[in-house]
């Protein structure tokens, strides 16, 4: 579902390149990308295809060696490491198969904290209700040590949706979790950015959510092998 004629995500001709034990390793080399406004994408590929690598240049946690990054129209070379950091707040939710929670904070401050950061004085309000929103309501005070796996990926949704973002990017994010608990997960995912018009990034090995999104992008060797259009399976996945 494309909700503007703008672009959401430019890449031009981005490399990456790492050092290693054994020398530079080219990771991603000359991937071109461009994703509108609203797009669900997947991003498949078998296992050292460089999914990862893209997806943590896209929300500017890795720097490309070479080529141009856009996120809603902002050259993320042209940030320093703060700068991206407040447009990865103010315009990024990203969540990973890993939760990332704090340990020390309960389910509530895990989700405020951000928005704390930010100023806004109805951090803790406004975390509450993503938490409700995600079936949490009654978890509020717990710490992540005291919730399930699936609780705790909930808790990682809401804080990545808590600040609105334009962007969502999610790296396997039932890849710790069982097939029902992932699944659940995944049509909070969906259902999160349907509701707030976000774009959706994600990767994952499994074709059958891929097929709901609107493309699917095959990366094999650092490079886009093709892609496939597939509204029609998406329309079909959500009668």
């Amino acid at each position: 579902m494309l909700m503007h004629s703008d672009t959401m995500i430019r890449l031009d001709r981005v490399q990456l390149t790492l050092g290693s034990s054994a020398g530079q390793v080219n990771i991603l080399r000359g991937i071109d990308l461009s994703v509108a406004p609203g797009e669900r994408v997947s991003i498949v590929g078998p296992s050292g295809s460089g999914k990862t690598s893209l997806l943590m240049i896209i929300a500017g946690l890795e720097r490309p060696t070479a080529g141009s990054v856009s996120i809603a129209r902002q050259d993320l070379g042209a940030l320093n490491e703060d700068g991206l950091a407040l447009f990865r707040r103010d315009t990024m939710g990203i969540v990973f198969q890993a939760f990332h929670l704090i340990p020390t904070m309960t389910a509530l401050e895990n989700v405020a904290v951000p928005m704390e950061f930010a100023g806004r004085g109805d951090a803790f309000e406004r975390a509450a209700q993503e938490l409700a929103a995600v079936g949490l309501g009654a978890r509020l005070h717990h710490y992540p040590s005291q919730l399930s796996g699936g609780e705790q990926q909930r808790v990682a949704l809401a804080r990545a949706v808590a600040m609105e973002p334009k962007l969502l990017l999610a790296d396997e994010p039932t890849g710790n979790l069982d097939g029902e608990t992932g699944r659940h997960i995944i049509e909070l995912l969906f259902d999160l950015a349907d509701r707030r018009s976000a774009t959706l990034m994600l990767i994952t090995h499994d074709p059958a959510l891929a097929a709901r999104c609107d493309r699917s992008i095959r990366l094999v060797d650092g490079r886009i092998e093709g892609e496939s259009p597939q509204a029609a399976a998406r329309s079909s996945a959500a009668q």
